[in-house]
């Protein structure tokens, strides 16, 4: 095993990190057959390791790259030895759930736009701010969306947009993930957000004059195009000061408006659409999200629902 791994490190430059952690997950499967020789285990074999190791409670995801390691060394041996097939070849990891994004609720989403612009300042970074977010909601962007952003259509031999603000019409032009283009409404609080920056903004905008700059919606306090870093720093700062108990990242203003629009509009293809997904799976997600706030308030609500509760409950005597 050691020659494979001298292998990683001369040939493919692998890190000592990844080294390590390949080392490790031989050693798995070293346990599961103690003494004995790993190029005399056969397929079955390495499926019952495989197998005990679910059984002992290795996660879907561990376990999924510990299998991995097994199949990079075995199709080594494979080559080196000159065998017909790669015992660990059809080695598979049970399926990895996908987690749900985290949304906000929707009372939690109010707390920390009205925190934004209350009270209200005149500087132009807290309006700046106030527009992004409340633009995150109201548009249902990503966060490289928002960034790529310019106050209106620009075209030059410098600069040319690929998404822009149609303010007038309330409406965004974005060119998503896979160069997709789609237009998208912008709510009223956005667009007043939005009014209040743009006057603002050439204040900002004078600091560091450029083509790709004096196109950008959105700005850094140096006045070049806001960074994506900046967007997230800032929102955690709004988020923390504004008392919500939870790690808030610009992508959780996305996922709430998707969660939010399906809770109150019930239109998987609607949302699909503003969304960028490609594939309605991708939005089908969010049904879970939709379907966990309704079983939360069924909960809530239903008197014959909380079961541990009234199963705990005594008689009177």
């Amino acid at each position: 095993m050691q020659n494979w791994l001298n292998q990683l490190r001369q040939e493919k430059r692998y890190s000592e990190h990844t080294l390590s952690a390949y080392r490790n997950d031989l050693r798995h499967l070293l346990a599961q057959h103690p003494g004995t020789d790993p190029d005399t285990l056969n397929q079955s074999q390495l499926r019952q390791a495989a197998a005990r190791l679910h059984a002992q409670g290795m996660a879907p995801r561990s376990l999924a790259r510990i299998l991995a390691a097994w199949r990079g060394y075995y199709q080594s041996r494979t080559q080196a030895l000159g065998w017909p097939l790669n015992p660990a070849a059809s080695l598979k990891a049970p399926r990895i759930g996908r987690p749900l994004p985290k949304a906000l609720s929707v009372d939690q989403t109010q707390q920390l736009l009205d925190h934004a612009s209350a009270p209200i300042q005149d500087d132009p970074v807290s309006l700046r701010n106030q527009a992004m977010f409340e633009l995150f909601y109201s548009s249902g962007l990503r966060l490289a969306e928002l960034v790529s952003l310019d106050t209106h259509y620009h075209q030059s031999p410098q600069h040319q947009s690929k998404s822009w603000l149609l303010l007038q019409e309330r409406e965004l032009l974005v060119s998503g993930k896979g160069g997709k283009t789609r237009r998208l409404p912008v709510g009223e609080k956005a667009a007043q957000a939005l009014q209040a920056w743009l006057k603002k903004r050439p204040i900002l905008a004078s600091l560091a004059p450029n083509a790709d700059a004096d196109a950008a919606l959105f700005l850094g306090a140096r006045g070049a195009r806001i960074h994506p870093r900046v967007v997230q720093q800032e929102l955690e700062n709004y988020a923390r000061a504004s008392g919500l108990p939870v790690h808030v990242h610009p992508h959780s203003l996305r996922h709430s408006f998707a969660s939010h629009l399906l809770q109150s509009a019930q239109d998987l293809r609607a949302v699909q659409e503003l969304l960028g997904h490609t594939n309605i799976s991708t939005t089908q997600i969010y049904t879970r999200l939709d379907f966990q706030h309704l079983a939360q308030a069924y909960d809530q609500a239903h008197p014959r629902a909380q079961r541990k509760n009234r199963a705990s409950d005594k008689p009177e005597e």
